[in-house]
């Protein structure tokens, strides 16, 4: 990678405003240590303000697919100059609007801005650097876990010193603000393009298969991520802080996982890492579920939790990179059907979690990676000849 980036100089620069840009995708992922503030700021309550999770998955939809086309037909940085400052404009605000519809419209905005970025940070690093971009995309997810890692640190410090969440919106739009002009000062990377001969044809059933692993894998992640600061919270586990700290470490597990996973990626096949990941992820939250009292048990269970998600997704996309023949259409799949999880988990948990008990958080992830793993089975035992498992 160093000598690449020594023959390439406008190379290191973009990968680095690239890492940038996706690291404050994940530091703007805070809505669930936030919603509490959110409900009191417009009056309602934590179900009804659960709906922000699906305003923000339809805008980060309609994001993705969008933007899709807009990198195929424009210059790339002047899309993602866009997309950057709606993000940072949307976040600063949020904390200033007491009406819910309001609110409703602004979180989709996010997550249309979100899907922009997504979308583009990972398609032009691709045109950047080609067949090299192996090690450029395992740090491109591992700068996202970064983000998401420092973005409830940032919840937990505003809550503690100012009593709201005001400030947590306004640092990260503060933050987030400058790479618009990093990203402005430098050339787009020209795109690249598939003839007929390369795109091959659709294997439309190996596809859903692919799409349903990213739907139940995101959607649980998503859903612990966003729910354990208040299940925390009202199980008396935890207090405001030490919540988002909670959150906070278990999005460090996950970016440490990934930083671990990078030489295990080289050594392992995709579906023996995917076989450990599931099976930590099972194994962690049953001890939660288990010793529910316990904060320390918590503690470890989201560490452990944290850790075992961590590879899932970059795993499954160089599997899919093995059994399919990779299309921007292909591509553009996978993160709706991510897109469509993070909305579902997190939204069910919402209706759930005030009228059964807050003990429904766990339980719900819990379905969603038992389900993740019978749609991988399903994915391993369908085997079209020609293709590998491998």
């Amino acid at each position: 990678m160093e000598s690449d980036l020594k023959m390439k100089p406008q190379s290191n620069w973009r990968f680095l405003v690239y890492y940038a840009a996706l690291a404050g995708v994940g530091l703007a992922g805070i809505l669930g240590p936030t919603l509490s503030g959110l409900a009191a700021q417009t009056q309602t309550t934590l179900q009804f303000i659960s709906g922000l999770f699906v305003a923000k998955s339809i805008g980060y939809v309609a994001g993705s697919l969008l933007a899709g086309r807009a990198y195929d037909r424009w210059p790339g940085h002047p899309i993602l100059v866009c997309v950057i400052l709606g993000l940072a404009g949307s976040l600063a605000l949020t904390p200033l609007l007491p009406w819910w519809q309001i609110l409703m419209v602004v979180t989709g905005l996010v997550g249309f801005t979100e899907g922009g970025i997504d979308v583009g940070t990972n398609t032009l690093i691709v045109w950047e650097y080609g067949e090299r971009v192996g090690p450029y995309m395992n740090g491109l997810h591992f700068a996202f876990g970064v983000g998401a890692f420092f973005g409830p640190l940032i919840v937990g410090q505003a809550l503690q010193w100012t009593g709201g969440i005001t400030w947590a919106y306004w640092t990260l739009a503060l933050i987030i603000l400058p790479l618009a002009v990093w990203v402005m000062r430098l050339p787009s990377p020209k795109p690249q393009v598939h003839s007929e001969a390369q795109t091959g044809a659709l294997n439309v059933v190996l596809v859903a298969l692919f799409v349903a692993c990213f739907f139940f894998y995101v959607g649980s992640e998503v859903a612990f991520g966003s729910w354990v600061y208040n299940y925390a919270v009202r199980l008396s586990l935890a207090d405001e802080v030490t919540a988002a700290y909670l959150t906070s470490a278990f999005w460090g597990a996950l970016t440490l996982g990934r930083l671990v996973a990078i030489p295990l990626a080289a050594r392992l096949r995709p579906r023996t890492i995917l076989f450990i990941n599931l099976g930590g992820g099972l194994l962690s939250l049953a001890i939660i579920i288990t010793f529910s009292a316990s904060a320390l048990v918590l503690w470890a269970g989201t560490l452990g939790l944290g850790l075992s998600m961590a590879s899932t997704f970059p795993t499954l996309m160089n599997l899919a990179g093995r059994r399919l023949t990779m299309t921007g259409l292909v591509t553009s799949f996978f993160f709706v059907g991510g897109s469509l999880g993070a909305m579902t988990g997190p939204w069910l948990i919402g209706q759930l979690f005030e009228p059964i008990g807050p003990h429904t958080a766990p339980l719900v992830v819990l379905g969603a990676v038992g389900l993740n793993c019978a749609a991988f089975i399903a994915l391993i035992l369908y085997a079209p000849r020609g293709a590998t498992t491998e």
